[in-house]
């Protein structure tokens, strides 16, 4: 039976789904192909570029070596989950501000996994930043940016009453 199909019930980006995919594909295949959430991005699809990073029960993982049938009864959350009723993470917003996106590919990756890190440690050193998302590759950036809006964010999110340095806006240093 080369048509059969797997379903499966997990929660997605908080709501409880169901979704019936082929028992071969991985994470990254039902979520861009069956689920329709386009967010998560193909990259290396080996493991190496970190670019199909979502949140697996609240831990990062790369969505290209995980079997979709692994995530039976499992909490995933993809980029589109960030947001709430309209209103931007303050990540989100952050790398918006801050210019921390150039063409957008990584930035699914790099924000669900700085919203990891903050979620463990509101507070983080830029040695803890760089080492939270070592694992996710950007061809366009220096990297500088983004560690600055996950700062900038960590500190709005703790309610510290941040703004960005002059020199971090709009790519003037």
């Amino acid at each position: 039976m080369p048509d059969a199909k797997a379903k499966i019930a997990l929660e997605l980006n908080g709501e409880p789904v169901e979704v019936a995919f082929a028992p071969h594909k991985t994470l990254l295949e039902v979520l861009r192909e069956d689920a329709g959430l386009t967010g998560t991005k193909h990259g290396c699809e080996l493991g190496e570029c970190g670019t199909c990073t979502v949140l697996l029960d609240g831990t990062p993982v790369l969505s290209c070596l995980v079997l979709g049938l692994a995530c039976v009864g499992r909490r995933v959350k993809t980029v589109e989950g960030m947001a709430a009723g309209g209103t931007l993470h303050p990540l989100q917003e952050a790398f918006a501000e801050l210019g921390a996106a150039q063409c957008g590919y990584c930035t699914p990756a790099f924000l669900l996994a700085a919203e990891a890190l903050l979620a463990s440690s509101p507070r983080p050193t830029r040695d803890a930043i760089k080492q939270a998302l070592s694992g996710n590759l950007c061809r366009c950036t220096g990297y500088i940016k983004i560690y600055e809006a996950v700062e900038l964010a960590a500190a709005r999110m703790r309610g510290d009453d941040a703004k960005p340095a002059p020199e971090t806006l709009y790519g003037v240093r």
